[in-house]
């Protein structure tokens, strides 16, 4: 089995990472709840959103994060069962390049180079399984869409949904 894996929310906490970004800019409380069912920026003032966009144009933001839980555990027992790729739309910020691979080969590194896609729209890979926070990216993938829970996608419903790497292992193990 074929198995694609986002990283941003999936297997990297960008959410949260933004939350703690904001706050330490800000000097600010803001909670993961203020934020639930919508992208983080979105929960701010509209005087800040544009900072909060810009996180992802930080250089380190990326290198930053932090794994989501179990993912490590789970996708190392995925990838010795399966073939694994990681694929993320990170040339849209053209800093996340480097800093993606550097975060991968310091949490994932028996996901080799090779294995490895980074790039823009998703709607190219052909194979069993895609595992994705956007529901943009699921919506055309062939295979089967798996829609892993961020706090931003809470109220879609058009794809089967995941909430936790446990899950993932339940479905595909």
């Amino acid at each position: 089995m074929t198995i694609f894996v986002d990283m941003d929310e999936v297997l990297a906490d960008t959410y949260l990472a933004h939350i703690e970004q904001y706050n330490e800019d800000f000097n600010e409380n803001l909670t993961l709840e203020e934020c639930w069912g919508n992208e983080v920026w979105k929960a701010v003032p509209g005087h800040r959103q544009q900072s909060v966009k810009n996180h992802a144009r930080t250089i380190g933001f990326f290198r930053k994060l932090k794994p989501v839980k179990n993912s490590q555990e789970v996708l190392k027992e995925l990838h010795d069962k399966h073939e694994v790729y990681i694929a993320s739309a990170a040339t849209q910020f053209p800093n996340s390049l480097q800093e993606k691979s550097d975060w991968l080969d310091e949490y994932f590194p028996f996901i080799d180079w090779k294995k490895r896609i980074l790039c823009g729209n998703k709607f190219i890979l052909k194979g069993d399984v895609l595992i994705d926070d956007r529901s943009y990216n699921l919506e055309h993938f062939e295979g089967r869409p798996l829609l892993f829970t961020s706090g931003h996608n809470i109220h879609e419903n058009r794809f089967e949904r995941v909430n936790m790497w446990e899950e993932i292992a339940h479905k595909l193990l």
